[in-house]
């Protein structure tokens, strides 16, 4: 299997892909008799799928995990090796379409906009080693719309300061595990303070030895604002596991007074979707937004699964009609009272 450790695939897809390769190992083993997983037949995946299915309608799966699931188990076979994935895939549709008619709903993470954002680094001690890095955290990763894993791997020479803003480069992300990269230009703002706060950060990192091109911009620190040191033969390196930078974010939403927002909880995907959120009520372009998140072009998920506004929300596409459908001066009819 040391052939299938695909080195390009982002770590956060390696983790979750293993994680459920070893639940589907587990389920084949305990199978009497036990069934082969790898490869397995058409039969084998179909009521590995099955089984799922009946574990989600006992309330412990949604439709969607379990198509993800499927999808992971699929993929992590050769091309030439995988079962026929229709019958499950049309049962998964089947399930969704009754879960959702009895009410099912899909969780997600709040959106942190930008009043929550600046909630957020208000609360934060900036005085402090600690504070510093997480100011420029929380203001970055709303700014580029970051993903953690964008948040974890960036490299300092990947990152320039000018006067008027910063120009980034994300060189890995979730839509481009080839690597060809993406820059962007952002202009400082006198709420973020996005320049103050990479400066405040980059002299941190000088101070502690830490800002080397090939350092990581966002490194772990002790209580008393030390670098965290790492045996030699650890695998990350000196980088920072993306979940701890999302338990960190978690942590400063609470510090704030903000561990959810409209009932929802804050994770660190809810920055990336208030960002999102933001741009799109101010009016934003879909296109726009794709480049700014590093989304697929001609994707839609930014508005179909990063638009969460609070509340009501500010835009109504009604209001662009004029009153009573047209531009005359006196109404056709008389309007109840």
């Amino acid at each position: 299997m040391a052939d299938l450790e695909e080195e390009h695939l982002v770590e956060n897809t390696r983790i979750n892909r293993d994680s459920t390769v070893r639940a589907f190992e587990v389920w084949c083993a305990a199978q009497g008799p036990p069934r082969l997983a790898y490869p397995c037949t058409t039969a084998t995946y179909t009521a590995y799928g099955l089984h799922l299915i009946r574990r989600g309608k006992a309330g412990e799966f949604k439709p969607d995990s379990v198509g993800q699931y499927m999808s992971r188990i699929y993929n992590w076979w050769l091309v030439d090796l995988r079962p026929d994935p229709s019958r499950i895939k049309g049962r998964t549709r089947a399930w969704k379409k009754t879960w959702v008619q009895v009410g099912g709903t899909v969780d997600r993470s709040a959106a942190v906009t930008l009043e929550y954002i600046l909630r957020i680094i208000a609360a934060i001690d900036k005085s402090t080693n600690i504070g510093k890095r997480d100011a420029f955290l929380a203001a970055l990763a709303c700014s580029n719309l970051h993903r953690e894993m964008e948040l974890a791997d960036q490299l300092n020479r990947r990152i320039r300061v000018y006067d008027i803003g910063l120009l980034l480069t994300t060189a890995v992300s979730k839509t481009d595990q080839a690597g060809r990269g993406s820059s962007r230009f952002i202009e400082d703002r006198e709420d973020l303070q996005l320049v103050r706060r990479a400066r405040a950060w980059r002299a941190v990192l000088k101070d502690l030895g830490g800002a080397g091109p090939d350092d990581r911009l966002f490194r772990a620190l002790t209580r008393g604002g030390n670098l965290v040191t790492y045996p030699a033969d650890r695998k990350r390196g000196n980088r920072m596991r993306p979940g701890s930078l999302n338990e960190r974010l978690q942590h400063l939403a609470e510090q704030a007074g903000v561990p959810y927002v409209d009932d929802k909880k804050v994770t660190s995907h809810s920055w990336r979707a208030g960002a999102n959120t933001d741009l799109a009520e101010a009016g934003v372009p879909l296109a726009e937004r794709n480049i700014a998140g590093r989304w697929a072009d001609g994707s839609h998920t930014a508005d179909t699964v990063y638009d969460r506004r609070h509340g009501v929300g500010k835009r109504d596409p009604l209001q662009q009609v004029p009153l009573y459908g047209s531009q005359a001066k006196t109404p056709r009819f008389i309007p109840e009272a």
